[in-house]
């Protein structure tokens, strides 16, 4: 049975889309059956894993009309694990679904048919709070959090906790929040320093030990339809991911096969 982690920030440009792959991209390297679900119409995550996001036969937009079957859909990207890609034809899913009898429950029974066929499912959710965002808290058994050390990020975080306290009590009671992960982290910023500490007063252990830094490679390897991990494996974001994908598997005892393949 998967691990199904929603990624998720009602902020944008907090690297939630680089974490998502790059994630995708650890797991699959630790020999983990990975399956990558792109929900944001922008389709960042179809395109930094190497698909054509214009010349893409069925899409996330298929399944959530049922128009299309997850085998349909699904593809296989260069760095090992197998997506579910998007392009701008979600933006219309949500107008489309709002009619729809349980409208938010559409992922979850996707997915339901391949649950058995992954150990972790990563749903990378767009920076809104919508029915997209909606059906990938409603699959998700935990939500994690990319997130800026900046002023506007640590408000923003207060409204993403109450809208999942609300998911949990109406219409998914098993969801919680698996972990906070700090992301584009300037150590030389006294500004930085003083969001992390407040971050770690308030959510304790939940605040992963790792962080992501600011780091060129990792902003380099979307273009280049890789994963950051697999760009250049020697840069300090491609180590800081390493180190995430290692911790991540630890907190949630995943089942490592191969130890050996991620950068130490």
């Amino acid at each position: 049975m998967a691990l199904t982690l929603a990624i998720t920030n009602q902020k944008g440009g907090v690297g939630k889309t680089t974490t998502a792959v790059n994630l995708a991209a650890g797991l699959a390297m630790r020999g983990l059956r990975v399956l990558l679900v792109d929900l944001d119409p922008q389709a960042n995550a179809t395109m930094g894993c190497g698909l054509d996001k214009q010349h893409l036969p069925k899409t996330v937009y298929h399944l959530l009309l049922e128009t299309a079957t997850l085998t349909d859909v699904r593809q296989t990207a260069d760095a090992g694990f197998d997506i579910l890609p998007a392009n701008r034809d979600l933006a219309g899913a949500e107008v489309e679904m709002v009619t729809l009898l349980a409208r938010e429950q559409r992922l979850k029974g996707a997915l339901a048919d391949v649950d058995d066929d992954y150990d972790v499912i990563l749903l990378d959710c767009p920076p809104a709070l919508n029915l997209l965002t909606l059906n990938g808290l409603v699959a998700a058994d935990a939500v994690l959090i990319p997130m800026q050390c900046e002023y506007y990020a640590l408000e923003g975080l207060s409204d993403l906790v109450n809208t999942i306290r609300m998911v949990k009590k109406h219409l998914n009671n098993r969801i919680d929040i698996l972990g906070l992960l700090r992301t584009m982290v300037d150590n030389r910023s006294t500004l930085s320093q003083q969001v992390a500490e407040q971050l770690q007063k308030h959510f304790g252990n939940k605040v992963f030990d790792t962080v992501i830094p600011r780091n060129v490679r990792l902003a380099e390897a979307p273009s280049h339809g890789i994963p950051g991990l697999l760009y250049d494996k020697t840069s300090r974001g491609a180590q800081a991911y390493a180190a995430f994908t290692d911790e991540l598997i630890e907190r949630c005892k995943l089942p490592v096969v191969d130890d050996s393949a991620v950068p130490a």
